[in-house]
């Protein structure tokens, strides 16, 4: 949506007919202030306009014509100074609207258009921002006791919201440890399905690679072990989950958050997300029972171009591969899904739980041992020079953007 808006912004500009010229700009009284302004000022207001330019394109949400309006005079008047095109005819009703927009902002300099332009784009981030908190932050059914998740009970439904945006919800130890928390939280209140999804702009990162970092020579080998018995762990309550488990995915999902989607029961994405498990390319090996399911779910050829070729899937190709379950417009995802799982949630709760433990159970046994060797696998991978320097590789690499 949001470089829709830009591209109405940026495209939207006139024409005029051959063999006409623009009708003479009247002379202007230019107030003394004007000119004072320093080139410095001057520098300064074409930054912010550009950067609000940027901002624009970042908009999840269409902010309607009528604003759409106003930013397109703003813009031309930013960048052409007062309107000067013909006026368009009574039935052509977008140019005559653009143009009246255009045309009412008069003699208004173009550095001051360019500083409304910056405010009004502003203003439009501010009210999302504080959209999305609102939205990620629901007061009623709220659990207490986490610090890297919201987690809120509410229409029979458990939502699990990664919640380190600063961090593309990238998953550090605490965070695995809140996860494991609140699937056995969910796994034992009222609520009639599980839903996990991310705050912000990414689904989640996957693994923090901080947590590979600190870690003095001596205790590689501790820190593996902890590490492979946390994942193990971790992977084992989504194996043993009683309830439906549903991944929301509302942005990029990398690793682990990848693999283990395989254990969830549905798999809903905005048309922006995509999914990415780089393990060669970390010197790693696959998790999340990725390694037997994901060849079962895809075939194994498609499977291996993502598990050993680092792959990085769209949301569409995930959808067709069968690795999610539907894929929707992210201008209208939230509000399409959420309504779904409401329904869902009215179904019920036993008759879902047993139907669910009843698929899962042909299977749980062989999951479990998957997870133990895909974790042996990776204390070994942990410890290997290969994996160390490929980490390193990594930072460097991140350092140099």
């Amino acid at each position: 949506m949001a470089s829709a808006a830009l591209t109405f912004v940026r495209r939207l500009c006139w024409r005029l007919p051959c063999g006409t010229s623009p009708r003479p700009t009247q002379a202007v009284r230019v107030p003394a202030i004007h000119l004072h302004m320093t080139a410095a000022t001057m520098q300064v207001s074409q930054k912010d306009f550009q950067k609000a330019q940027e901002q624009l394109k970042h908009l999840k949400k269409d902010p309607g014509n009528e604003m759409k309006l106003k930013l397109y005079a703003l813009f031309k008047q930013a960048t052409e100074g007062p309107c000067n095109a013909p006026k368009p005819g009574m039935l052509d009703f977008v140019k005559k609207a653009k143009w009246d927009a255009w045309n009412s902002l008069g003699n208004l300099s173009q550095d001051d258009a360019r500083q409304k332009y910056a405010e009004l784009v502003s203003s439009l981030v501010s009210a999302e921002s504080a959209r999305q908190k609102k939205e990620a932050s629901p007061e009623e059914g709220r659990h207490d006791g986490y610090e890297t998740l919201i987690v809120t009970t509410k229409n029979n439904i458990t939502k699990i919201m990664f919640n380190r945006p600063d961090r593309k919800n990238a998953i550090n130890h605490q965070m695995y440890r809140e996860i494991i928390k609140a699937l056995e939280e969910a796994g034992k209140n009222d609520s009639t399905i599980a839903v996990i999804t991310g705050n912000g702009d990414y689904y989640s990162s996957g693994n923090d690679l901080n947590n590979f970092t600190n870690v003095q020579p001596g205790e590689m080998e501790k820190m593996a072990k902890e590490g492979a018995v946390l994942l193990k762990d971790f992977v084992g309550h989504f194996i043993d989950f009683p309830k439906p488990l549903v991944a929301v995915v509302n942005g990029p999902a990398i690793g682990i958050c990848v693999t283990v989607l395989g254990l969830c029961d549905l798999v809903y994405a905005s048309d922006r997300a995509t999914f990415h498990s780089p393990f060669s390319q970390l010197g790693q090996s696959p998790e999340g029972c990725s390694s037997y399911l994901f060849p079962k779910i895809m075939g194994l050829a498609k499977a291996n171009e993502m598990l050993l070729f680092n792959k990085k899937l769209t949301a569409a190709e995930a959808c067709a591969q069968g690795l999610v379950t539907e894929v929707f417009p992210d201008s209208s995802f939230q509000k399409e899904v959420w309504a779904r799982l409401e329904a869902f949630a009215s179904l019920p709760k036993n008759s879902l739980a047993v139907s669910k433990q009843l698929v899962r159970s042909l299977e749980k046994e062989k999951l479990h041992a998957v997870n133990s060797r895909e974790c042996e696998v990776l204390i070994e991978r942990w410890l290997s020079d290969e994996c160390v320097n490929a980490i390193v590789s990594f930072f460097q690499k991140k350092s140099k953007l």
